[in-house]
Formats: C-alpha cells, sequence, structure tokens
C-alpha cells in the first residue's frame, strides 16, 4: 500500500450509513474494511461544476475492463480523470451492478423504518446516496452508475451476474488518490446482488493524507495509452 505520512483527518462510517465531502486534489483517501465483507457505493462529481461527473461507460471502455483495482482510473464525462485507484489489497471491485433501493432492501430484508426502530431502520443505496447529493445541491436525475468498493461480481457465458461472498476481508483496504478537487458521495448499505439473509451492513473507515497527484511514473498513467491522454486532459484543466 502507498506509505501514509501526513494525516489530515480520519472518518468512520457505519455499515448502513452514507457521508459526503469534498476533497481536495492531490488528497488520497484509504478506505478499510473493518469487519469483512464491506460495500461502499461511491460516487463523484467535479467540486466547481457538478454537471462533470464520474462516468463509468467511459472508466470502463478506455481501460478495457469490467472491473477496477489498482493501476485503475475513474474518468469523468468529460475525459478528465476525476480519481485514481493507487493501491489496493482487494483486488476487484464492482462497477457493474449499481445499487439497492427500498422495494429490494423491504423484499429481501423486511420492513424497519425509523419510526420504529431508529438508528437501526434498514437503509438502501439509493435513498441514501440521494440525501448526500441534496446537501450539495444535486437530484435524482444527477444518480448516474456508481463504482462498489471491496464488492466482486463475475458474468458468466450467458450475461448472468454473479455475487462473489467474501470478496474483501477485515483489514482490507483501498487507496483513491483524487487528481480533481472532487465531491464524493458514499453508502454502505448492501450490496444489491449480496445474498446474505440478514440485514447486517459493515463499517469501515477512511484516512486522508496528502499524497500530490500522480507522479510522471505512477503505474495509473502507465496502464494504458488512454490514461496518459486522460491525465493530459486532466492537467489541462489545472493551468
Amino acid at each position: 500500500m502507498t506509505e501514509n505520512k501526513n494525516t489530515l483527518w480520519t472518518e468512520t462510517v457505519p455499515g448502513g450509513g452514507h457521508w459526503s465531502y469534498r476533497i481536495r486534489r492531490g488528497t488520497t483517501l484509504r478506505f478499510t474494511d473493518l469487519e469483512g465483507g464491506a460495500n461502499v457505493a461511491i460516487l463523484l462529481y467535479r467540486a466547481d461544476e457538478r454537471l462533470e461527473r464520474l462516468n463509468l461507460q467511459d472508466t470502463l471502455k478506455a481501460q478495457h475492463t469490467a472491473h477496477l483495482t489498482a493501476g485503475n482510473v475513474l474518468y469523468s464525462d468529460m475525459g478528465r480523470i476525476l480519481a485514481s485507484i493507487a493501491a489496493d489489497t482487494v483486488g476487484w471491485h464492482d462497477p457493474l451492478c449499481g445499487v439497492s433501493d427500498a422495494a429490494l432492501v423491504r423484499a429481501r430484508h423486511g420492513d424497519k423504518r425509523y419510526q420504529e426502530h431508529r438508528n437501526a431502520m434498514h437503509r438502501n443505496g439509493k435513498d441514501s446516496l440521494l440525501i448526500e447529493i441534496g446537501k450539495w445541491g444535486l437530484g435524482l436525475r444527477d444518480l448516474v452508475p456508481n463504482v462498489n468498493l471491496f464488492s466482486k461480481v463475475t458474468v458468466d457465458a450467458e450475461g448472468r451476474f454473479h455475487y462473489v461472498p467474501g470478496n474483501s476481508r477485515k483489514g482490507d483496504s483501498v487507496d483513491l488518490r483524487f487528481e480533481m478537487d472532487t465531491l464524493l458521495a458514499l453508502s454502505t448499505a448492501p450490496h444489491p446482488l449480496d445474498p446474505a439473509p440478514e440485514y447486517a451492513p459493515k463499517k469501515v473507515s477512511i484516512e486522508a493524507w496528502e499524497s500530490g497527484v500522480a507522479p510522471a511514473d505512477d503505474i495509473c498513467r502507465l496502464s494504458c495509452p488512454e490514461n496518459g491522454r486522460g491525465y493530459h486532459n486532466t492537467e489541462l484543466a489545472h493551468r
């Protein structure tokens, strides 16, 4: 993993929680699975122009992949790189399956509302992300496809998705380095394909430090020619 020298702050997000923050260019966030089996659905928006946001279709197409790990980057819909995966002990993060909604959680786990259960209520990914982006003036039309950190989903020859339990173990982590000032919103609700019979989302920690942006010899820049062009586009926006 990348060396951590100048910690700026730390945060713990409980299982089923949600959170958002404006992350400065040149900051790295380390997400750590504190229990094993975590899922962190993330959305990214350019902080000073939120019409520019994460585009997973271009992210996957440009890098010729259907999953994300160290060396991959997260593209905006303007061909710039919002963030890069600088280090990763998990090895596979799901960019395909989106988030749960209220109907799915209710059908799978029953209905536990705040009125009766307070903080033990059942939360879903879609509503959680809408709450967070709403704090920044965004809404339903701004809810784009997300990345599910720590989760693995494979696709068989017939095009069917298969969730892989146990992909992330206690203590696993992924370092997300921000190449632009970015609004990050996240939910720790369970993955929509998680077959667990009990509603038991896992907590994660976040540690932030000043890392600087990707250097010239960084694997994220060099992993494919498209990423080199993406970094060039990103740097043009910061001249």
